[in-house]
């Protein structure tokens, strides 16, 4: 009784618990397999495709067998036994062989279910096909139901259960359960199913053991264990890139690019159609390169290609076809179309000239350049019946024409040319790159512009360089195996890359691509090793000074502790200001640290800078240094005293006479460089000599009482006082000595009067004289200046006030003292009124030379209207029939 409610129960469950047993793993293929489960009842021609067989052997291994037991309740089932049997195998269109198991195979499946009457009478059957996707990341399945499931409600749900050892080595027969791997597959309403297993990719070459199990209409299939290695059925993603384009010799250049990078080398399956006038065809080749050549090209023809890829040498699974590509060609066709080249080379341009459906013989075809210039024949070639050349030796760069930056190439029959026309872009690529090293020998950096080359619309440039191992061959060349470096465009217009870390002694060839969808062009290369365009880092430590006692300009640095190759220096320096007017001083002493200058003002600030470079004239000069300043002190003693004169107040009502001596303060350039003091020094025949020390007064007064007085003005610095100074000696002997015969006085203009003088006659041992001026009507202060004893006439320099009278008086000067004066008190009349006659001469001889120019003109101006005036009605004779023949110069009385 317990056992019949049980059964009732299990009537109305829809389950199925599957354990099969694995003899050996079916080897998966890389084309698409069917996975067929057949009940023992059922006829296996009904249920294999035709040309499958019913070998019933297990040589192969090629099988596996479920056995499913079906306990069921009610007439629907009642025909059945209560154990049935289900027969999986695998078979395919290479494969046919589908094995049936022997009846000692070991391993039964148990199946419960109530809706399973379908299956027990005709089996199931699924497509299934697995691959490892391009990216070799990802091994998909698909499982495709070929039973059309005549109950809706059915739902098809498929598991993939995996194994993927670690290592490469072989696993047992029957692995064990829990050892699998589960993965839900994805399944549409078509009954498409998509299984997708991760693959790490170090184990794509290790075997992968796997089965399905699918429930459907409430039955659940286990297939068979099938193994597979993930490398052996990649599927590539379509090639990439499909691109056309005639080549010089006029065929049709089919070429694509590979999709991904793969461990192996693809071969390539291309189809093509052509539609011409002349002919159709349809073709398909396998090739190994990534490109395939097509036979002749005929003007105005359309061809259409789609190309796909497998794996070359070993199993593998053809990839989707690209995307059709359709090139269609014109009835006048160049090739190439466009051209991109340097100046200086040669270039060439073929053409099939089409005409009425008539292709034109290449020799009736002439070529023009812009249609403007025809192309003389010595620069044509034959390449064919249909193919015409022409070649373009030694170019130039083009010039631009508007928005036109190319050359336009007509192809044309004898008579007439076609709108078409083939592009020549010729690019002057000639950039200079330069590079430096820094002076901590950790970077190069290099530089280019492109400001001499005309923009190319679309065009990239991008540097690239290819290092060796040590130094430069003797002619850079374009290497096959180089990297491109990134260069970012500076605000002056220059491109800047940098290449660190570097190698110091290897060689660096670079240039620069000027990439374009018409092709690239490269820039001549240049080699740069690094440590031969170092650029130091400036001397430190830079120092200036004036030397005390020698007076010269010191400078001293520190050499820079990069390179270590041996230095040369220069220098240079100037008065301090604002604009330096520099000088330059060569230091070539590599193991010299200092240098001393000769300079004409010891007294001035003078800025300082030094730079280096190496001694063997590679590389460049650093940068200049910090500039340092001299710092203005005393070098010597003062070179001279002041020059110093005196006036004399003299009391008579006392009988006193007080000089007061007058000064200018000293120059920098005679006290070298300030004056902290001045000191009078006096000597008397009774009191001897004595100092006074005025400071920084520029005045002194003393009395004056012994016959004979005599002193000297002397500048103190920080070092001492000065050795050469002037000495005056007041004596009233001396002062009755008239020497000085005349003076004259010779007004030039208000800035300047002249002096001349004569002497009496005598021996007189004169040291110089003294020139004193003032004007007679203020009391200010009078103006003087010393002049040698050997002038006779000097040039006073001054501003003279023309209605002004002026004191004027010259002072010759002894040894033993200050002479007698000759003053005057005005200039000289006669010179007075010649000067006066010659500036009334200045000014009328401009005046009258203006009013004749005035003049001319006026009666020019006035000539031209009086002949428009009077003459205007007079008929020229040569327009004048009566006058023909009579000669207007001769006379004729009129009586």
């Amino acid at each position: 009784m317990t056992c019949q409610k049980l059964c009732l129960a299990l009537l109305h469950w829809e389950f199925v618990y599957v354990i099969t047993a694995f003899n050996l793993a079916y080897p998966m293929t890389p084309w698409r397999f069917q996975l067929s489960c057949m009940p023992p009842n059922a006829t296996y021609d009904f249920l294999l495709p035709a040309g499958i067989s019913k070998n019933t052997s297990n040589s192969n291994g090629h099988y596996e067998a479920v056995e499913a037991r079906f306990n069921s309740s009610g007439t629907y089932f009642s025909n059945l036994s209560s154990k049935t049997t289900f027969h999986c195998c695998f078979w395919s269109e290479e494969d046919k062989n589908c094995s049936v198991p022997a009846h000692n195979v070991e391993g039964k499946a148990f199946v419960s279910t109530v809706n399973s009457l379908v299956f027990q009478q005709i089996g199931a059957n699924w497509n299934i096909q697995c691959w490892m996707k391009g990216d070799l990341k990802l091994f998909i399945c698909y499982v495709e139901s070929l039973f059309k499931n005549p109950f809706k409600t059915y739902d098809l749900k498929v598991h993939l259960l995996y194994v993927l050892p670690e290592a490469s080595e072989e696993w047992p027969l029957v692995p064990q359960k829990g050892s699998f791997q589960v993965v839900q597959c994805n399944c549409s309403v078509a009954g498409r199913c998509e299984c997708r297993v991760p693959v790490p990719a170090t184990r794509l070459d290790h075997t992968l053991l796997m089965h399905f199990q699918v429930k459907s209409g409430g039955v659940t299939f286990q297939s068979p264990l099938m193994s597979v290695q993930p490398i052996n059925v990649v599927k590539p993603d379509p090639p990439l890139g499909l691109h056309m384009e005639i080549t010089d010799s006029g065929h049709l250049k089919i070429s694509w690019s590979s999709p991904t990078l793969l461990p192996f080398q693809l071969q390539y399956q291309v189809k093509y159609s052509e539609n011409s006038t002349i002919n159709m065809r349809e073709a398909d080749e396998i090739v190994s390169a990534t490109s395939l050549l097509v036979g002749s090209v005929l003007p105005g023809s359309s061809y259409e290609v789609q190309v796909r890829g497998k794996r070359l040498d070993g199993p593998g699974v053809w990839s989707d076809w690209s995307t059709p590509l359709v090139f269609t060609t014109q009835d006048v066709i160049y090739f190439p179309p466009k051209i991109l080249t340097s100046v200086g080379s040669n270039a060439s341009f073929h053409c099939i000239y089409k005409n009425e459906n008539e292709i034109v013989s290449s020799k009736k075809i002439v070529w023009w350049m812009n249609l403007a210039e025809k192309i003389p024949q010595s620069q044509y070639s034959v390449v064919g019946d249909r193919v015409s050349q022409v070649t373009f030796p030694n170019l130039n760069a083009t010039k631009p024409r508007g928005k036109f930056t190319y050359d336009a190439v007509y192809c044309c029959n004898e008579h007439e040319c076609h709108h078409r026309y083939a592009e020549l872009y010729v690019i002057d690529v000639n950039i200079n790159i330069s590079c430096e090293t820094d002076g901590y020998l950790t970077k190069m950096t290099c530089r280019w512009s492109t400001n001499a080359i005309p923009s190319l619309t679309g065009s990239t440039l991008q540097l690239r360089y290819h290092r060796s191992s040590l130094y430069c061959s003797d002619v850079p060349s374009v290497h096959p195996v180089s990297e491109p470096k990134d260069c970012h465009l500076q605000r002056n217009g220059f491109h800047e890359c940098v290449f660190q870390p570097i190698f110091l002694l290897s060689g660096y060839t670079m240039w620069i691509r000027i990439n374009h969808a018409l092709g690239s062009l490269d820039s001549a290369p240049v080699c740069v090793v690094p440590d031969s365009v170092v650029k130091p880092l400036p001397p430190s430590s830079v120092k200036a000074e004036i030397t005390v006692k020698i007076g010269l300009l010191k400078i001293s640095w520190e050499k820079p502790v990069f390179p270590e190759n041996n230095l040369q220096f220069q220098i240079r320096y100037g008065l301090s200001g604002k604009e330096v007017q520099w000088k330059t001083y060569e230091v070539y002493d590599a193991r010299s640290k200092s240098a001393s200058l000769l300079v004409p003002d010891l007294c001035a600030v003078y800025a300082v800078q030094v730079r280096c470079k190496r001694q063997d004239g590679l590389g460049y000069w650093s940068n200049w240094s910090a500039p340092a300043y001299t710092v203005v002190v005393d070098i010597k003693v003062p070179i001279r005293g002041p020059e110093f004169w005196r006036i004399i107040n003299e009391d008579t009502t006392k009988k006193e006479k007080n000089v007061t001596l007058l000064w200018k303060p000293l120059m920098k350039n005679d006290s070298l460089c300030s004056v902290r003091r001045y000191v009078v020094r006096h000597h008397t025949s009774r009191n001897g000599t004595w100092s006074e020390d005025v400071g920084n007064h520029t005045k002194f007064t003393f009395p004056w009482t012994e016959q004979a007085h005599s002193v000297t003005v002397l500048a103190v610095n920080s070092i001492g006082a000065s050795l050469t100074n002037f000495n005056l000696t007041f004596s009233w002997p001396m002062s009755k000595v008239n020497a000085v015969e005349s003076l004259r006085a010779y007004p030039l203009n208000s800035s300047c009067v002249i002096l001349s003088w004569t002497l009496a006659a005598g021996d007189y041992n004169l040291v110089s004289f003294i020139i004193e001026w003032k004007i007679l009507t203020e009391d200010g202060d009078i103006k003087w200046l010393r002049v040698p004893s050997s002038v006779k006439k000097y040039y006073i320099h001054d501003h003279f006030i023309p209605i002004e009278k002026y004191q004027i008086g010259l002072y010759p000067i002894f040894m033993e003292g200050v002479g007698k004066p000759k003053i005057i008190n005005s200039f000289t009349q006669d010179d007075i009124e010649k000067h006066q006659n010659d500036a009334g001469l200045y000014v009328i001889v401009p005046i009258i030379i203006s009013s004749s120019i005035l003049l001319l003109g006026t009666l020019l101006i006035s000539h031209q209207r009086m002949k428009k005036l009077f003459w205007e009605d007079v008929p020229n004779p040569k327009n004048c029939s009566w006058a023909q023949g009579l000669n207007f110069q001769k006379r004729v009385d009129i009586l």
